[in-house]
């Protein structure tokens, strides 16, 4: 009898990750990463957006501002290729006089304005309230700036199709597209977030030395591969995400955009965050959890500090669980970007 579980876990457990890190000093994690990022830039599909958008130059349309009381909140555009325009809104502290740390908070598979503390209805706003799901209003409440972004597929940025039926998102045709062209969901997710990176450092008065990045489930996933991909994130925190690759999305159902080809033939998600590595990494997790088990996390976790203690970081990587579920939880992770932030501790890139 075909045992459909016991297939695919023995197809992972046949692999043998060419990128499993052993180094055991930060030159050698130094060469390791050197080696390694490139690998998973092309396997997401990074490679081939660098080469299809060589001569694109992104244009950011600001459409709106309105007084927060403590914050403004403006409502922007910014052409990421072409043919895809993508709404983010900028979440100003007011009265800066001074460059601040910058925080981009990609959103998961909820609508985009959530996170700015938007809600349809009294289910949407329990949602949010339950969940801690305001992040972009909790870290501009820190004095940061912030950028919210839409996730590519949700939104403004769904086909018609899904849009007239009412569905949230266009994952599985985004994922379905891409492949042709050799993309990935999440690699066109981190390109947009590379170059909203770079508007940034371009148009505001950031401190582009600390530039944080935090986002629930599929905003988790954005964040742990952008700041992979992206050495200029100072501090990553994916919340709902870490684990691994096997324990999670190689055996309980998720959406077709967290799925990028060949990638347990490279490493597992412990390998992947190991290319954030010295930098400040806090993995946010639920007790209860039931599409990223708890003992998954766990065990990601563990293998992931071993490379930061290997290299004489350990502190900078660290894990909350919270008591429920698959949710975003805040009580430490604004204090951790705060303490990594500190000018005693913040890591400059070398």
């Amino acid at each position: 009898m075909y045992r459909s579980k016991e297939h695919f876990r023995a197809t992972y457990e046949n692999l043998n990750p060419r990128f499993s890190f052993c180094g055991k000093s930060i030159e050698e994690l130094r060469e390791w990463q050197s080696q390694f990022r490139p690998k998973v830039e092309k396997a997401l599909g990074l490679k081939n957006l660098e080469t299809d958008l060589r001569s694109h130059v992104p244009k950011a349309i600001h459409q709106q501002s309105i007084d927060m009381v403590s914050y403004i909140r403006e409502k922007w555009i910014i052409t990421v290729e072409p043919t895809v325009p993508l709404p983010f809104y900028l979440l100003r502290p007011k009265d800066q006089s001074r460059p601040v740390p910058l925080v981009i908070t990609p959103h998961g598979h909820n609508h985009p304005d959530m996170y700015v503390g938007i809600t349809y209805s009294e289910e949407e706003q329990k949602h949010l309230v339950e969940g801690e799901r305001d992040i972009a209003i909790q870290a501009v409440n820190q004095g940061y700036l912030v950028i919210a972004p839409e996730t590519r597929a949700f939104g403004s940025t769904r086909t018609p199709e899904d849009v007239a039926l009412g569905v949230g998102s266009s994952c599985r045709t985004q994922l379905m597209h891409g492949l042709l062209a050799g993309r990935t969901p999440i690699g066109e997710r981190v390109w947009d977030m590379k170059l909203l990176i770079d508007w940034a450092i371009k148009n505001l008065d950031i401190d582009s030395d600390r530039i944080a990045m935090t986002g629930n489930s599929g905003g988790g996933t954005v964040t742990l591969y952008s700041a992979a991909c992206d050495e200029r994130i100072s501090v990553a925190m994916p919340g709902s995400y870490f684990s691994t690759f096997k324990d999670t999305i190689g055996t309980i159902k998720h959406c077709d955009c967290n799925y990028v080809p060949g990638i347990l033939r490279l490493g597992e998600m412990y390998d992947v965050a190991g290319l954030i590595a010295p930098r400040p990494f806090l993995a946010i997790a639920g007790n209860l959890d039931p599409i990223f088990p708890i003992e998954s996390v766990k065990f990601a976790f563990r293998k992931l500090k071993e490379t930061y203690q290997v290299v004489g970081y350990g502190d900078n990587c660290q894990l909350f669980v919270g008591d429920g579920g698959h949710r975003y939880y805040k009580e430490e992770a604004w204090p951790f970007v705060a303490n990594h932030f500190s000018s005693t501790n913040h890591i400059l890139h070398d």
